[in-house]
């Protein structure tokens, strides 16, 4: 069924992979379901907002399928799905462009971002999640390099879910390096499970980490710098967001945080 990576035994995984996409979609559930119920969340918003909803939350729906079925033998079904997945990565990636621009434009980005991090960190991060996608797609023939990669993307992602099961304002300044790190708690326990399964760890983490630290190290780095803040100047013009400091914190809400841009944007 797959190409071994050099020097790496093969056992069967599936169990573990399947069971994460499981705690995974939990996250997500939780974390989106808690700001609703709390009024954090509403659904007075532009189209494109559901849309990326939608999106996002189906991929987290594709992804578990994937793994029911590779732990099912369903392999017919699983490349069916995979290759509308790979679809479905193009949308998310303009939706999830198409959001952060408008929250930015708006002056509407959680407060315990400031508005420049938050235009750098949103897209860089889907734009890693989509590089290590196609990396597993590249490789779908080597199961064991296939489904890590497409564990760390995955990973990726869990940034929102996360940020919102945390008490994020209370990591400020830091709360996206502090999120954005709970991320590889995943990956560290995919380490984990290898060593205790195979006793060596598949060279396939330290690609999947390595793309976390380096969308780390870009994300601070374009936003400390004047690209960064050309860049801002260039997406807030003549918008409300160009009256907002793009490196300081907007204050504390003591209304509902909102979700999205205003109907209206």
């Amino acid at each position: 069924m797959a190409t071994l990576a050099e020097s790496v035994p093969l056992r069967r995984d599936d169990g573990f992979f399947l069971k994460m996409a499981i705690a995974m979609i939990a996250i997500v559930f939780l974390g989106f379901s808690f700001h609703l119920a709390m009024g954090r969340s509403t659904f007075a918003r532009p189209w494109y907002v559901h849309a990326h909803a939608v999106v996002f939350m189906w991929w987290v729906v594709i992804y578990l399928l994937q793994n029911v079925f590779a732990a099912s033998g369903m392999t017919a079904w699983h490349r069916r799905l995979g290759w509308l997945a790979t679809g479905w990565v193009v949308a998310m990636v303009v939706l999830g462009c198409t959001v952060t621009l408008a929250l930015v434009r708006s002056g509407n980005v959680p407060f315990f971002f400031t508005p420049l991090q938050f235009l750098v960190f949103d897209p860089m991060t889907v734009f890693a999640f989509a590089g290590l996608t196609a990396a597993a797609v590249t490789l779908r023939r080597r199961t064991d390099w296939h489904r890590r990669l497409h564990f760390c993307g995955m990973s990726m992602l869990m940034g929102p879910a996360l940020g919102r099961s945390l008490p994020s304002p209370l990591f400020m300044p830091y709360a996206f390096e502090v999120i954005f790190l709970a991320c590889l708690v995943f990956p560290v326990i995919g380490i984990i499970a290898d060593i205790r399964r195979t006793g060596i760890v598949h060279p396939a983490w330290r690609w999947g980490i390595g793309a976390f630290l380096a969308t780390l190290v870009a994300v601070e780095a374009v936003t400390f710098s004047p690209v960064g803040a050309a860049l801002y100047r260039v997406v807030t013009a003549g918008t409300p967001g160009a009256t907002i400091a793009p490196l300081e914190f907007p204050p504390s809400p003591f209304t509902p945080l909102r979700t999205g841009p205003p109907a209206s944007i």
